[in-house]
């Protein structure tokens, strides 16, 4: 009798230190400051659809980290979303004419911003704004527009018919 209490309270010992390491792997995973280091500068782009783009979320350049999403916040005059973006200055100076866009990790994966750089001679400074955008496709909206859009295909697409039909 003594030794069956011994091993019912080793199993429980070890489902308990089992539990232990599964929620102190999941901090770790999800809370890991992947933060910047070292000196960085910020710039702001504006997206007509931010699509949950949530801050800390990747700022990537040929699919490289060089920045994060400092801040999303809502333009109340033009309806905007307009994202600060948190840049490291290890990643060079961006040209002025820069592009940026929100993609998916994935198909339903989560938001990243990534930057096209362009040719410009002149570089992005601090508190700058990124005029090319291009906001996230939701793929709802995609499939709303699949299954309930106008239906219609073909030469006489768009067109009314004539009252002499």
């Amino acid at each position: 009798m003594a030794t069956s209490a011994k091993t019912e309270w080793s199993v429980g010992f070890f489902i308990l230190m089992g539990f232990a390491c599964a929620l102190v792997l999941a901090f770790a995973s999800t809370n890991s400051k992947d933060g910047l280091r070292g000196e960085s500068y910020s710039v702001i782009a504006r997206f007509s659809n931010a699509g949950e783009l949530k801050v800390r979320a990747p700022v990537r350049i040929a699919g490289v980290k060089v920045g994060e999403v400092a801040s999303v916040v809502l333009d109340p005059v033009s309806f905007d979303a307009i994202a600060t973006l948190r840049l490291s200055a290890d990643a060079g100076e961006l040209p002025a004419d820069t592009a940026a866009a929100i993609y998916t990790s994935g198909l339903l994966g989560d938001r990243y911003v990534g930057l096209a750089p362009g040719g410009d001679p002149e570089p992005l400074k601090d508190g700058d704004e990124i005029l090319l955008t291009q906001s996230a496709v939701v793929l709802e909206q995609l499939i709303g527009q699949f299954m309930f859009g106008n239906g219609e295909s073909g030469e006489n697409a768009g067109t009314t018919p004539s009252a002499t039909e």
